[in-house]
């Protein structure tokens, strides 16, 4: 069959411009050898925020007598229904990526899909049997899978990756999360909620090492204050899991340390999946597991793009989406823009939760700005007082000569809910002035916002 668009890969980058694609009337087939939704709906964002939601539930029933609740007896974390509830989310989420398909339209090619020459896609099914589709334009969204270090072979079961953490059949007693990241920090954070005795560990010298340091700071007092171990600027040498428990040998600050855990978490980072796809056989570049695009996401192959963790950027789910519709709208001959990579929100979704966009302090520093810093804590809000969830701050930064609002950095209770109004302001070069002059509802989490510009302009009311 002939198509106008093939996409390879239903991941967030790979759906959406699927549907975007049929939305501008491009007969559009998609190719996905798993579930549709890709990683992120049935591995990764999706699954794991049920999880941290479970996890948050439990927490808040631990500490019911601080609000004034009291319960009959202990309240009790049921591992395999808190696991069974998070395949159930994703599974939905699965099953709405269907409906959205057959709504506008987009054949499913079940199987590993490949490139081939002169725009032609091999579809591999899982009985063993191959068939070859023809298309205008082919979309490689691949994405990517956990990195696998030769100190940390996952077997699936001792060593694991994120696939396997959210789905163990027990919950273990002891766990070593290597890498800090959002996906080692939301799983230490799931786990020590749950009782699990956690220790973190961190090559960098701070935990969550992207983020701005007063935010990685805050985030280490907080998982120490919630019974976590804490070791950062320290490396992960060997695994011996020749016994019952791993043995983890760390060369730390103070010399090498040896942690028994039941579990070990290798959460240091993501490899791409280029093997297999038909780059090499088609002359498409890639340098350093990355395919080499331009700012329409274009190889040098004509009619073929590639969007999402296999080109260079943030591995973020809503940078792929995003990619995914400027990719078909410039193919379609639509007037668009390159994307704004200086202007990508991150989150993480611990207790409390990180969000940021733009620049941290140091990063503007070491880029010439003389530069306006406003902060503002949490223990000066009264929604996070009533609330009882203190920890944080809302952190600002701006050009001091012009007034740009360079980045935003904020850990506490529901931030990533917040970080959205940075983003639009700094599209719409808003200035600080005209943030504290905008009436923020009180009381809520998101004044914070407007205290802490207030307080890079001197203006601060509650400080």
């Amino acid at each position: 069959m002939n198509y106008d668009l093939i996409v390879i890969g239903s991941g967030p980058g790979g759906y959406v411009a699927a549907i975007r694609a049929s939305q501008l009337g491009l007969k559009t087939a998609v190719v996905e050898r798993a579930e549709l939704g890709g990683i992120c709906l049935n591995w990764g964002c999706i699954p794991t925020k049920a999880l941290m939601k479970s996890a948050q539930v439990f927490k808040y029933m631990k500490h019911a007598a601080d609000y004034g609740i009291k319960l009959e007896g202990e309240a009790k974390a049921d591992f395999e229904a808190i696991v069974s509830r998070s395949r159930g989310v994703a599974d939905a989420m699965s099953k709405g990526i269907q409906f959205l398909f057959k709504k506008n339209n987009i054949e499913v090619l079940a199987g590993t899909g490949k490139l081939m020459p002169s725009k032609k896609v091999e579809v591999l099914a899982a009985d063993g049997t191959k068939a070859v589709y023809e298309a205008n334009h082919v979309v490689l969204a691949t994405g990517a899978r956990s990195r696998v270090l030769p100190a940390l072979k996952q077997d699936g079961k001792k060593i694991i990756g994120y696939r396997e953490a959210m789905t163990l059949p027990k919950q273990p007693e002891s766990m070593v999360v290597v890498g800090s990241g959002a996906i080692g920090s939301e799983f230490a954070y799931f786990y020590n909620t749950l009782g699990t005795k956690v220790t973190l560990i961190e090559f960098m010298p701070n935990i969550v090492p992207v983020e701005d340091e007063e935010v990685s700071k805050q985030l280490e007092r907080s998982f120490k204050k919630a019974g976590m171990t804490i070791l950062t600027s320290s490396e992960v040498t060997k695994v011996d899991t020749s016994a019952d428990k791993c043995k983890v040998f760390v060369t730390t600050k103070k010399g090498e340390e040896v942690i028994e855990a039941d579990v070990v978490l290798s959460a240091v980072g993501v490899a791409t999946n280029l093997e297999g796809i038909g780059l090499e056989e088609t002359g498409i570049k890639f340098e350093k597991g990355k395919v080499l695009v331009d700012d329409f996401y274009r190889t040098n192959v004509e009619g073929v793009y590639a969007i999402g963790d296999i080109v260079k950027g943030p591995a973020l789910a809503h940078v792929a989406s995003h990619e995914g519709i400027i990719c078909v709208e410039k193919i379609t001959g639509m007037d668009v823009h390159p994307l704004n990579y200086g202007n990508i929100p991150g989150c993480t979704y611990t207790f409390p939760e990180i969000a940021s966009v733009g620049m941290t302090e140091k990063a503007a520093i070491e880029a010439g700005y003389e530069i306006k810093v406003g902060k503002f804590p949490f223990t000066a809000s009264g929604k996070a007082k009533s609330s009882g969830n203190t920890d944080g701050f809302v952190k600002v930064i701006f050009d001091a000569k012009y007034g740009e609002w360079l980045g935003a950095h904020f850990i506490g209770d529901n931030v990533t809910e917040m970080i959205a109004e940075v983003v639009v302001a700094r599209n719409l070069e808003t200035t600080g002035h005209e943030i504290i002059k905008s009436v923020h509802p009180h009381p809520t989490m998101s004044e914070a916002v407007m205290e802490a510009v207030a307080a890079a302009y001197g203006e601060v009311i509650h400080l």
